[in-house]
């Protein structure tokens, strides 16, 4: 479990220009390599080509998705970003389809994943405060978790047979951010889940 394809999805408006993402990017990537993990990145300005994402995926045992959190999902260029890349390795990639043939109706759906054994980890920004999730009094997410509203994505990798890490959240970041706070606890959390290979 060596090798890590770090994802960062943030999409550049005038109004946010993904400076904290790419913070959050920058200090995985210190933190991999100073515990001796092999890297690759992937940006949304980046000219990437299907193949050679989709070899990404394959070459990696970690996949680490830094994304913002847009209208309550990934921004619209990662989105994009899926539909071709996911889309393509479904020919055994990836993936093997579905799971299903219509052969053997037994198969149950979404069990075609051929990136069993590897592993991701979502990191997410928010305008939202940490107070707004887990607590049923809360009246927009009524008591649901940062990982309840990113289901979709966390059903992406598993429909790939992956296995997820805990999730990492910087929360308020619009509002009333705590940046220092986010950095020392997302290094403690990549320390968790990458600990040193030394």
């Amino acid at each position: 479990m060596n090798k890590v394809f770090v994802i960062n999805a943030h999409e550049e408006y005038e109004f946010s220009k993904g400076q904290l993402n790419q913070a959050l990017t920058e200090i995985a990537l210190e933190h991999l390599a100073s515990a001796g993990y092999e890297t690759q990145l992937t940006t949304m300005k980046d000219d990437w080509q299907v193949d050679t994402e989709i070899e990404k995926h394959q070459w990696a045992d970690t996949v680490l998705l830094q994304t913002p959190v847009n209208w309550m999902g990934v921004p619209w260029s990662f989105k994009k970003y899926m539909d071709y890349i996911y889309s393509f390795g479904m020919d055994g990639r990836l993936c093997d389809g579905d799971g299903r043939t219509r052969k053997d109706a037994s198969k149950q759906y979404g069990t075609g994943g051929t990136l069993t054994g590897k592993r991701y980890m979502i990191s997410l920004t928010l305008n939202a405060p940490s107070e707004s999730f887990n607590d049923p009094q809360q009246i927009f997410f009524e008591g649901k978790s940062p990982d309840d509203l990113f289901w979709p994505m966390h059903l992406n990798f598993k429909f790939f047979g992956m296995e997820p890490l805990e999730t990492f959240s910087c929360h308020d970041v619009m509002k009333n951010p705590q940046i220092e706070t986010d950095f020392e606890s997302y290094r403690e959390h990549l320390a968790k889940n990458f600990p040193s290979k030394s």
